[in-house]
């Protein structure tokens, strides 16, 4: 169990968690919320040892593993699959010393405890969880560094899920998936077998993969059974219970301070009034829940509405080299008030589309027909790079309207959510969300007819994550999104096109038909794997040599190395099970070595499975 017992935190004289408790039983999946700030990373920092508390105590079962997501993606020349199968120290460590021991007795504790931790099956969980994150087979047998610090951030929780910690702590990880790597997240976590605490924002997360949740709320915290749709029922009847016990006990007070007040000077009713004084000492005050008021999000409505379609494209290819288009023949069309959410994987073309409908990106070949005058606000998170960082918010709505006034620039800004001295804070001290704000605000400054929304929801709250749904509600223009979060797309969305395959595709079905899809096909993506088929995925640089580490010849190598491997630790088993009188002598250790050759044997046989599967594709190639 993990006990948080009157735990008080402290960062910068700023005191965090004011003598909080909670108990986390084993097994527990624990949604972890909270207003952006007010100390939830700063908790999971000082159960990982990192932070000092000011009182109380934190206490772990002493054997348990505590894994958490790294601060730094991972680097370096070795392939995905190593990355994630290293995050397994023991197992790693183990399978070095057997290459190297020579005492029978220690041979027998390696291969024992291999196979206790189901060790030769590792490779396949491994490339489960990577599939599962949106990586290809051939992508897995790629160098680390290939990749792009987001993809790399999604290594880091494969491996961080791969080690499969005793206790989990994930600090908002979709932030680095798209929609579909948080499916398959989601469907992850509801199944995980030990205990996880998980900061999110992601209602639908929360909503599917925990069954209890963490508030903190004012430096206490406080422990809800159920999902987070639950906790929001249950915190808001204790609202409405504090509230009208505030009440009762405000009367209360009033009633016998009125008694004190007009028989304090009788000497007939001293002892009355002094008991009453006393009584009013005694009272424990109750203070009603206070709900923090969530700062709206308004976009500015269009001068004119156009006439629809404001956007037809018609056969179009696109990309970044005419040689090979992300995008081909697509076709499509956009009305005045179209709610168009984008699906598909990261590296399929979202962004590219995007692009494309936003004017950014010309078409190599087809037509695309824009309505006059029309206007695009667009929004993506990449562009916090692009704001001034020792700006303010005023300063970035001066900008745009040069020629006003200072009470019209102030109003304006006041309007996008900075208000008074929340308008002269300058940017780099901004929290993310604020920052996500300010974009939002300038870049549907000028009132667009459409609205292209790329990830708008990292770094917000849920409770920001529902005045965003309601704004996008409220405007009368088309929008364009691509998100991973699903309260989003459901709340918003009355169209999902899919992005995938080189074009796009009208999806005829709901949110949930398509998760059912997704996880349908990473899981067949596994099973192909596991049977020595080559999903080759998406396009990547240096696809050659991906295919040739991939090749069935490669893999016959790599399997007649395996082959090569186990066959000398059975040999090493072998020679000690040959000693004279072993089982009379120590037939623990016997058994041990039992065991472990059995172990080794069912690894051998997957090995020669994989080296036939690999030699039978090899030979039909060639033939």
């Amino acid at each position: 169990m993990l006990s948080l017992t009157e735990i008080s935190v402290r960062i910068a004289g700023r005191l965090l968690i004011d003598h909080g408790t909670a108990q986390i039983v084993p097994g527990a999946r624990v949604g972890f919320v909270g207003r952006n700030g007010v100390g939830k990373s700063t908790l999971f920092a000082a159960i990982r040892g990192e932070l000092p508390i000011e009182s109380g105590s934190i206490a772990l079962p002493p054997r348990w593993r505590v894994g958490s997501l790294a601060q730094e993606a991972p680097d370096g020349p070795e392939s995905l699959i190593e990355v994630v199968l290293k995050a397994d120290l023991e197992r790693d460590a183990l399978l070095r010393e057997a290459d190297t021991a020579h005492d029978p007795h220690r041979i027998a504790e390696i291969q024992t405890r291999l196979v206790d931790i189901d060790a030769h099956s590792a490779p396949a969980r491994a490339a489960a969880i990577l599939s599962g994150l949106g990586f290809s087979t051939a992508d897995q047998a790629r160098p680390c560094q290939e990749f792009s610090g987001g993809w790399r951030m999604r290594v880091a929780l494969a491996a961080t899920l791969f080690s499969a910690p005793d206790l989990l702590l994930l600090d908002e990880p979709t932030n680095y998936l798209d929609l579909e790597g948080t499916l398959w997240l989601e469907d992850h976590l509801a199944h995980y077998p030990r205990t996880v605490i998980v900061i999110s924002h992601d209602r639908d997360l929360l909503d599917t993969s925990v069954d209890q949740i963490l508030h903190l709320d004012r430096g206490k915290l406080t422990l809800y059974k159920g999902t987070y749709s639950s906790f929001e029922e249950q915190r808001a009847m204790r609202e409405v219970l504090d509230a009208k016990h505030a009440k009762r006990q405000a009367d209360e007070r009033k009633r016998l301070q009125a008694f004190v007040d007009r028989f304090k000077a009788k000497a007939s009713k001293a002892r009355q009034a002094q008991s009453r004084v006393k009584m009013l000492e005694r009272m424990k005050p109750v203070t009603a829940l206070v709900t923090q008021d969530v700062r709206e999000i308004s976009f500015p409505v269009p001068e004119k509405m156009l006439s629809p379609p404001i956007i037809a494209v018609d056969n179009v290819s696109v990309g970044y080299d005419p040689k090979s288009p992300v995008l081909n023949r697509v076709t499509l069309r956009i009305d005045t008030d179209d709610r168009i959410a984008l699906l598909g994987s990261n590296g399929n073309g979202k962004s590219t589309l995007v692009k494309l409908l936003a004017g950014k990106l010309p078409p190599f070949s087809g037509h695309v027909t824009r309505a006059d005058k029309l206007s695009v606000g667009y929004f993506a998170q990449h562009q916090v790079d692009e704001l001034d960082l020792d700006g303010s918010p005023y300063d970035h709505v001066r900008r745009l309207m040069p020629e006003a006034t200072e009470t019209k620039v102030r109003g304006r800004t006041g309007a996008i959510g900075f208000s008074g001295k929340a308008g002269d804070t300058v940017v780099r001290s901004l929290s993310g969300g604020e920052k996500a704000r300010l974009l939002l605000g300038l870049a549907t400054f000028f009132g667009p007819n459409m609205i292209i929304l790329d990830e708008p929801t990292n770094h917000l709250d849920i409770d920001s994550r529902a005045a965003l749904a309601e704004a996008i509600n409220e405007f009368p223009g088309a929008v364009i999104m691509v998100s991973h979060d699903r309260y989003l797309i459901e709340a918003c969305a009355d169209q999902l096109w899919v992005v995938a395959d080189h074009t796009v595709t009208n999806f005829d079905g709901d949110l949930d038909d398509y998760r059912r899809m997704v996880l349908s096909a990473r899981g067949m993506r596994v099973s192909a794997r596991e049977n020595g088929s080559n999903d080759r995925g998406r396009e990547k640089p240096q696809r050659n040599r991906n295919e040739k580490r991939n090749s069935p010849k490669q893999r016959i190598s790599d399997a007649e190395a395996e082959i090569a491997r186990i066959n000398g630790i059975i040999a090493k088993i072998d020679t000690a099970l040959a000693l004279p009188d072993l089982f009379k002598r120590d037939p623990k250790q016997a058994g041990q070595l039992a065991k472990a050759r059995a172990g080794a044997e069912s690894a051998l046989q997957r090995a020669e499975e994989e080296w036939l599967a690999a030699s039978s594709e090899f030979d039909n190639a060639a033939g």
